[in-house]
């Protein structure tokens, strides 16, 4: 399977809980951490909800 790495490049402050919820379930939760996840349709939906939080590399 394709792997990604997801960054948190912003704060969870002031957002929505559904999308810290989000950004929990992703297992980031802090500004820099990152964590490398399988590339399935799930998680990228799950990116594409809090896409202005992380970025994305495709490995």
């Amino acid at each position: 399977m394709a792997k990604i790495i997801v960054k948190q490049v912003k704060s969870l402050i002031a957002r929505p809980e559904s999308q810290r919820k989000i950004v929990m379930a992703l297992g980031l939760g802090r500004i820099g951490k990152t964590k490398e996840l399988t590339d399935t349709p799930a998680v990228r939906g799950m990116i594409a909800k809090v896409s202005h939080l992380v970025s994305v590399v495709e490995q």
